[in-house]
């Protein structure tokens, strides 16, 4: 009797593994690709995203990365959107879209705010994105993304039914390597700081190579109801109002920046809620006749930090509320971090340098084509692995 139990429990749990290597195999069909040349950003000119910002900004509060509770039994949120919404509100946020796995999030009140956005992506390794106008949800995922080419599939797939695509959180994605993140092409927003690097290396990673996106720091909220979840991670955008077509041309333009912000009263929430009026702003942020990226603020900074290619620190003010820099003919980008005393961490978007006669912005379009060979070999190789797991399973089944 023993044994037979031993017998059923092996074949059962050696059946589990064929389906989830099955899985793995099956979802793991992609095209190969060839990329370009990787190219630092060049011009006569620099891209000013900022060209746009009015003598007195107005700037909204922002949050795009918001989970709330859905229909079903998975729930990565408890809390239902209008809840969430109201304690963003609480917090002095304008703007809230909720990018719920997979699925389009109704506004909670206002269909006239409604941002059809939603996170792609159920794999194991956490390689997400954020999906934004989308008609409907890609429901394709590589269960296990390790290579670029299957990385860059779904940016190419996503990008054909969207508006624009952002790059979740890649410090905290798996198996996401700096040559994989130096190669793809085609999102227009890179997700920073996780809570991990307050430097996003990996943002100049991707810059370095020529392959120009703006920044959103967001909370990739869960948790409503805990003080260090919310509230920590926003973004400040020039736009006159939260309406789909107000944020689709701000968030292509790049006149925004992103901000990590300290949890107030570390748990407190009388002490959170009464900081939020004393958040430090950008007053003034652009690029003179001369050259010289500028960038003034509210309340003075430890310190100001002008990053360029390769991460390279090209210059650093200390204890100041203004400063600038002079980009040199041969600094591709430079991009403005700045430390605040209570822990304030304020990002710019890049200013780049690209022809202003051939193009809008240093952002080029992807150029990476399908190498047919070895796609067909790649592909022939995962049906022969799909055989093989078959095989094994009537095995199994016959044992």
């Amino acid at each position: 009797m023993f044994l037979k139990i031993l017998k059923i429990s092996g074949k059962v749990l050696g059946m589990l593994i064929l389906i989830f290597l099955f899985a793995v195999v099956v979802t793991g069909v992609s095209p190969v690709y060839d990329y370009p040349e990787q190219k630092p950003f060049s011009g006569p000119d620099i891209f000013n995203p900022y060209a746009d910002l009015d003598s007195v900004p107005d700037w909204k509060r922002a949050n795009f990365h918001t989970h709330t509770r859905v229909e079903g039994p998975l729930n990565e949120c408890e809390y239902d959107a209008a809840y969430t919404d109201s304690v963003y509100r609480r917090l002095d946020y304008d703007i809230v879209t909720f990018s719920n796995h997979n699925e389009l999030t109704k506004h909670p009140y206002d269909p006239s705010l409604q941002v059809n956005v939603y996170e792609h992506g159920y794999n194991l390794f956490k390689y997400h994105k954020l999906v934004f106008n989308s008609d409907g949800v890609d429901y394709f995922d590589n269960l296990l993304p390790v290579f670029t080419f299957q990385k860059q599939y779904q940016l190419d797939r996503l990008s054909e039914g969207s508006d624009f695509i952002q790059l979740n959180h890649p410090f905290r994605t798996n198996f996401f390597s700096e040559p994989q993140l130096r190669q793809l092409e085609g999102f227009r927003i890179m997700e920073l700081d996780s809570g991990v690097s307050t430097e996003n290396e990996y943002w100049d990673w991707s810059l370095s190579s020529g392959h120009y996106s703006f920044g959103l720091a967001n909370d990739d909220l869960h948790y409503p109801d805990r003080s260090y979840r919310i509230g920590v991670r926003c973004n400040f955008l020039e736009t006159p109002s939260a309406r789909y077509s107000d944020l689709k041309e701000v968030l292509l333009s790049g006149c925004y920046y992103s901000m990590r912000v300290p949890d107030y009263g570390d748990g407190d929430w009388t002490v959170k809620l009464a900081r939020q009026d004393s958040i430090p702003k950008i007053v003034t942020i652009g690029v003179n006749r001369a050259d010289s990226v500028y960038v003034s603020f509210t309340a003075p900074a430890d310190s100001i930090k002008f990053i360029g290619q390769d991460a390279t620190l090209l210059a650093i003010a200390a204890d100041t509320t203004a400063t600038s820099y002079k980009m040199q003919s041969t600094d591709p980008y430079t991009r403005i971090i700045a430390y605040f005393p209570a822990g304030e961490v304020i990002y710019s978007n890049p200013f780049a340098r690209y022809d202003a006669s051939v193009a809008d912005s240093p952002y080029r379009e992807p150029s990476h084509t399908v190498n047919i060979p070895l796609t067909i070999l790649y592909n022939f190789i995962l049906l022969l692995l799909a055989a093989g797991v078959v095989f094994l399973a009537i095995l199994l089944i016959r044992w």
